[in-house]
């Protein structure tokens, strides 16, 4: 399939939304990482593992249990803009079960990575979140960004994954700015007729909720939601081989906005 930069997916009569999968025939194959978003009904099992990927697990929104080496973690998230997030992270060969409780919104993301290491359960005690930006632009670009793992603290992971609230009205991923890995974006609204606009260099694509974005290397992608409608989105970064993301790098043309701090 074409690698299109921003997908509308539903979830299928397994409960399934495909967003990117690595190989030649996958959609958005360029983003060199397999996501998938299930859909799971009380009572719901899954189990994952695969040989040659690290994966992680994240609960969007509901009720469940993770099972993995010997060891079990009951949560619980009802609201993914005011609570924190739980996230586990495992290596390849890494067998994890998944039982929801109640009806379940999970976000797995995976990749090759031929390193071993320990598995992390992430939760709002051990994961940053930091909010930006209230000050600059008459608060227009405030965002608080919550991030489980980057190269900071998983340098042995090709990935990274994060969280990104944004409030009614407002911009993110902002100033414009870009990095040569490739991102995607998985867009989530209170509200199922939120909406929003995102911009991957010279292209506009109408966020809603359930999208998603898929973003190329080398292209500034702000983002901007309408008033009344506050968004919530995964970020999702595949560190390149020998080339890991560390930072972002500013459009020349607006990086006076860097100085409206």
């Amino acid at each position: 399939m074409d690698n299109q930069i921003f997908g509308y997916p539903s979830f299928d009569a397994d409960g399934v939304k495909v967003l990117t999968r690595m190989g030649p025939e996958g959609p958005c194959s360029n983003m060199l990482q397999d996501i998938t978003v299930y859909r799971m009904c009380p009572g719901e099992s899954r189990s994952f593992s695969f040989p040659e990927k690290e994966v992680a697990l994240l609960l969007i929104r509901g009720s469940v249990t993770y099972e993995w080496e010997g060891q079990e973690r009951a949560v619980c998230r009802q609201d993914f803009f005011k609570e924190g997030a739980y996230c586990l992270h495992v290596c390849r060969g890494t067998s994890v079960t998944v039982r929801a409780a109640e009806e379940t919104e999970l976000l797995v993301q995976s990749t090759t990575n031929p390193r071993t290491f320990e598995s992390v359960f992430y939760t709002p005690e051990n994961s940053t979140e930091a909010t930006f930006g209230q000050g600059q632009f008459e608060g227009k670009a405030q965002r608080t960004v919550r991030t489980f793992f980057d190269y900071s603290n998983a340098p042995y992971s090709n990935l990274v994954m994060g969280e990104i609230l944004i409030p009614q009205g407002g911009w993110s991923s902002y100033p414009p700015h870009q990095h040569p890995q490739p991102e995607v974006y998985y867009y989530r609204f209170e509200k199922p007729q939120g909406f929003g606009a995102c911009f991957i260099g010279e292209d506009v694509c109408t966020i809603r909720d359930g999208s998603f974005a898929a973003i190329p290397g080398g292209k500034c992608h702000p983002q901007v939601n309408a008033p009344g409608y506050p968004m919530y989105y995964v970020w999702m970064i595949r560190h390149f081989d020998n080339a890991p993301w560390k930072d972002r790098i500013f459009d020349p043309a607006h990086t006076w906005l860097l100085d409206e701090a």
